[in-house]
């Protein structure tokens, strides 16, 4: 079936005692205009929709968005009715749907239901709960600084690729336990894909990459997440430990970068926390809350396929189709919607009932002390985008910055903090 076809036979949600034509428009959320003012649609299709809204993921690809709060608690407490598997939706989606690849069925917790959903959701528990707390502060700082030694001296850096992403990817070697000649493969096949050069080539490096490491770490157990999920109950096979290490190198950096950026984006621009960050008043923690409720970085996710048409909030939804939980739009539903968000962590950016992410404290820890050690370095830093406008990367998941480009008055390197080891494919 060809995408067209696709787009010829896909149902539409239907407003029951309200017919509603197949073939009326969806609403694109893969263009540049959803990316730059996501929040202005989201109004929009409440006033026309309600809580359901049609929308399209990609070209021809259908799907429901979830925008208010108290339907998607309906849908996240009910996985019995609403199953994450995506099996028999992507038999019908064309291969070179551009999506198909990161929803597409994996052995992982995320993309199963029933017992697998349990067997894998225990596993890559475990392998989180396994993290020493007490010294993430202690490896974010020693990787923040040679980082910030490396653009100190300039007065100006772009904090994507110069900070935030090399961070987060040294982190997530740290926690997985890949020596530095697989963080290279691995950083260079995710830069061939990144980059669409050779993506097939990328994934094929990145696999490769995964693999050896798992193979690694079954000859030479340490402490580390994959050690954990190989040693599991569970009985994880080799290749659905592979798997979930993709996961937390994809989800991780991807969540982890965009949180670390949105929240620096907040500070910088906002002088509600901009100037109460820096002065002590507020902490990094209630700016990453502001923004995990107004900006959360993977903002329509949540996916959930429904096992038969469902009637809910008076409209029909198709079996097998997307139903999408938008958790930007939810978390600023009027109907739940406070005005003052300091202090406040009852939104659902870490998700809701069986699929929750099980590594908030984590996330929060290594985002808080890369926010921290980089305000401390520099606290005059100001954010400088060409046009004094931010460019957001478009796509309908998540919530990214294409850059973040600052100025500072040059300073010192931090003492203590040699270059770093860099891949060289992380490399700005």
């Amino acid at each position: 079936m060809t995408t067209s076809d696709y787009r010829k036979h896909a149902q539409a949600p239907v407003v029951h005692g309200a017919p509603v034509d197949s073939d009326e428009p969806r609403v694109p959320l893969y263009v540049p205009e959803f990316a730059a003012d996501p929040h202005r649609v989201y109004s929009e299709l409440r006033r026309r929709y309600g809580s359901l809204a049609p929308v399209e993921l990609a070209p021809g690809v259908p799907a429901t968005l979830v925008i208010g709060y108290a339907t998607a608690l309906k849908v996240l407490n009910d996985p019995d009715r609403f199953p994450a598997d995506p099996r028999v939706w992507q038999k019908d989606i064309p291969a070179e749907c551009p999506i198909l690849p990161l929803l597409e069925w994996r052995p992982m917790a995320s993309r199963c239901a029933g017992q697998e959903f349990l067997r894998y959701r225990q596993a890559i528990t475990a392998s989180i709960d396994e993290v020493d707390m007490y010294a993430i502060h202690t490896v974010v700082a020693n990787i923040a600084g040679p980082l910030i030694n490396s653009f100190c001296r300039d007065g100006e850096a772009e904090l994507i690729q110069q900070y935030v992403f090399p961070l987060t990817f040294q982190v997530m070697n740290y926690l997985l336990g890949s020596p530095p000649e697989i963080g290279h493969q691995v950083a260079a096949g995710i830069a061939a894909m990144l980059e669409g050069v050779d993506a097939e080539e990328g994934s094929r490096m990145l696999g490769e990459a995964l693999m050896n490491l798992v193979l690694l770490k079954r000859s030479e157990p340490d402490s580390d997440m994959t050690s954990v999920l190989l040693q599991h109950p569970a009985g994880l096979t080799e290749e659905e430990v592979s798997h979930h290490v993709s996961q937390v190198y994809g989800t991780g950096i991807e969540f982890e970068l965009n949180l670390i950026v949105n929240t620096l984006l907040l500070i910088l621009t906002d002088e509600r926390f901009g100037g109460s960050v820096l002065g002590g008043n507020l902490t990094s923690r209630d700016a990453l809350d502001e923004v995990l409720f107004n900006d959360p970085p993977l903002a329509n996710l949540l996916i959930t396929y429904p096992r038969m048409p469902i009637l809910l909030d008076d409209v029909w939804l198709p079996a097998h189709q997307p139903v999408v939980i938008s958790m930007a739009a939810c978390n600023n539903d009027p109907a739940i919607r406070a005005s003052e968000l300091t202090g406040n962590r009852a939104h659902l950016a870490w998700g809701l009932g069986p699929h929750a992410c099980p590594a908030q404290s984590l996330a929060y820890m290594i985002a808080e002390g890369a926010i921290d050690q980089l305000l401390d370095a520099l606290p005059e830093m100001q954010a400088s985008f060409p046009d004094d406008d931010p460019t957001w990367r478009p796509g309908p998941f998540h919530r990214s910055l294409a850059a973040l480009p600052v100025t500072f008055p040059p300073g010192a390197p931090l003492l203590g903090h040699e270059d770093p080891a860099m891949p060289p494919a992380l490399r700005p």
